[in-house]
């Protein structure tokens, strides 16, 4: 025999709200053991900064805070039925320890899981959610309104704080160097190479003889003409 819808529900809150606790540092669960594999009650329990006021009346932070969730036989098509068991100072919970989930609550979504969930609650908690239009606590609207004390979110962690605080650690990592090229080593000089001197030779004077008759003539005078301006001129008669 096949699950009814509600129960494949339960399992699936169930699964959901186990991988978020393996990814958070801030909230944790149990369930009755009698409905182990799909249970439909849960204590939720974040830690973190949140509000409430002390045995002399003053606004305090508190770490640890605890709220019951039931899901009734309704459940996922009714909301489900949420009491706040730790004090709390928050203008959408009131000091019984009902809380106002907003448009949820009169229109609530079979879809939303309860890991969602869990992340508006803790939202509420550190003070990043919260209405003062149409509070359950009067006293903690006029408060939020007003108030100059704290720095709002008091908790600056997403409620997947193990996830984010991964992905930080990626992001701020320096990147790795880029290898970078070494100038190659300047080979040693080479010893210079005795250059090649041309053969330049000398030409000889190319002597042509001429086989022709020999023609005596008489020297009469011989005169040597010196000249400033250039060579000596010889004149022969």
């Amino acid at each position: 025999m096949g699950l009814s819808p509600r129960t494949r529900r339960l399992r699936s809150d169930l699964k959901v709200l186990e991988a978020l606790q393996a990814e958070s540092t801030i909230m944790s669960f149990s369930a009755p053991p009698m409905h182990a594999d799909a249970p439909d009650s849960y204590v939720i329990t974040f830690r973190g900064s949140g509000l409430a006021r002390n045995a002399a009346n003053q606004i305090v932070t508190i770490h640890q805070h605890d709220v019951f969730i039931k899901l009734g036989a309704n459940y996922p098509r009714g909301t489900p039925e949420l009491a706040w068991r730790t004090p709390i100072f928050h203008p959408n919970i009131s000091a019984g320890g009902a809380v106002c989930l907003g448009g949820y609550g009169t229109h609530w979504t079979p879809s939303l899981m309860l890991d969602e969930l869990c992340t508006m609650l803790w939202d509420m908690v550190r003070y990043a959610n919260f209405d003062v239009e149409s509070p359950y606590n009067r006293e903690a609207a006029h408060w939020a309104r007003t108030q100059t004390e704290f720095r709002l979110p008091l908790d600056a962690r997403p409620i997947r704080d193990r996830i984010a605080c991964g992905t930080a650690n990626r992001e701020t990592r320096p990147p790795m160097a880029l290898p970078v090229a070494l100038p190659s080593p300047t080979p040693a000089a080479a010893p210079p190479q005795r250059q090649a001197v041309p053969d330049v030779r000398r030409e000889e004077p190319e002597m042509v003889f001429l086989q022709e008759e020999v023609v005596e003539a008489e020297i009469v005078r011989a005169e040597v003409v010196d000249r400033e301006d250039g060579p000596d001129i010889l004149f022969i008669d």
